[in-house]
């Protein structure tokens, strides 16, 4: 087990590289320069003063140094916890932008993803032996899976936002809150949470019922179900062997899915105007922030990948297949 996981943190860590690498390479090739937008939204009418800030911000972003030494640094102060300083709301610390966002971000993507894989798996089980159920879960399933994350955040804040008014269809929050520890603001911020929510769960809803629905009636004619029930073995017996069986893949299909779910979270959250990464990362752009868009997939790349080794994990755990392997791999 300690070679398989040695392997499996190798390669997160060659991805981690490239994926930093590429990040860092991202914003420089992007046309126009933060620090004539930063000189522009001064409004410096003297040309010298304009000029002495324009030095001053070019050698405080470093941008007045070779690449590759800007890369380099770029590294030296990764590893001490610096992502620089953000160029759209300068001075403040990209950190610290970075981490006023992340909760908006978390409290949408981790409760959409589990509940979605747990509520389609659920479904697509009894769809798989109930007819009726198969007759409406499959073809509300298609449907909902060929759904772009923006179209259908589109059309609920334009049915349940606009024209029935039951939920706020931007923000966080009301403007006219501040945040704060009351129930009043939990329940505000649970009212503008629901939109951007449903707009990620029922996408992911419907894939993971059809999935589980197929691969349940694969196991139900495999060749282990037909054995037990030649044996005499309960239908009940037969299904809870076919479901465990069936979820394997869907745990793996977890993994190669969580970096669409979380994109689609970023578009979605730009959509409602939630205060997530998502909006961070289109103010970012808009206002040429090459460190705090650097900042903000740094951090969704990091979470990607650790959520991608613990599914690893939980692969290992719940399949006595993949332990009988490590355990011949070292015999």
């Amino acid at each position: 087990m300690r070679r398989y996981f040695g392997r499996k943190l190798l390669v997160y860590g060659l991805t981690f590289f490239v994926a930093v690498t590429v990040n860092w390479l991202i914003p420089r090739f992007m046309p126009g320069d933060p620090v004539a937008s930063m000189v522009a939204r001064a409004n410096v009418s003297q040309p010298a003063a304009a000029e002495a800030m324009r030095v001053y911000y070019s050698n405080l972003f470093g941008f007045d140094q070779p690449l590759i030494t800007q890369y380099l640094n770029f590294w030296a102060a990764l590893f001490r916890g610096d992502f620089g300083i953000s160029v759209w709301l300068f001075p403040s610390p990209v950190s610290s932008v970075i981490m006023s966002a992340v909760p908006y971000t978390l409290a949408l993507i981790i409760p959409s993803v589990l509940l979605s894989w747990v509520v389609g798996n659920r479904f697509g089980a009894y769809a798989a032996r109930r007819k009726l159920l198969d007759n409406t879960v499959l073809p509300v399933g298609y449907v909902l899976t060929a759904m772009p994350y923006m179209w259908l955040a589109v059309l609920l804040a334009w049915a349940l936002g606009v024209i029935a008014g039951l939920f706020p269809v931007a923000g966080g929050y009301s403007f006219s809150m501040r945040p704060n520890w009351s129930w009043a603001f939990l329940l505000d911020l649970l009212h503008h949470w629901t939109l951007p929510f449903l707009s990620l769960f029922l996408v992911a809803l419907g894939g993971w019922a059809i999935g589980m629905r197929n691969m349940i009636i694969y196991e139900l004619e495999s060749d282990y179900s037909n054995y037990l029930a030649a044996l005499g073995a309960p239908a009940r017996l037969i299904r809870r062997y076919a479901f465990r069986n069936a979820v394997l893949p869907q745990i793996t299909g977890l993994a190669l899915q969580l970096g669409v779910i979380v994109a689609g979270a970023l578009v979605t959250e730009i959509v409602f105007a939630y205060p997530g990464l998502g909006s961070l990362i289109l103010n970012a752009i808009k206002n040429k922030d090459f460190f705090l868009l650097q900042g903000t997939f740094l951090f969704i790349v990091l979470g990607v990948l650790i959520a991608n080794f613990i599914i690893d994990i939980v692969y290992v755990v719940v399949d006595p297949r993949t332990r009988a392997g490590m355990a011949g791999a070292r015999a």
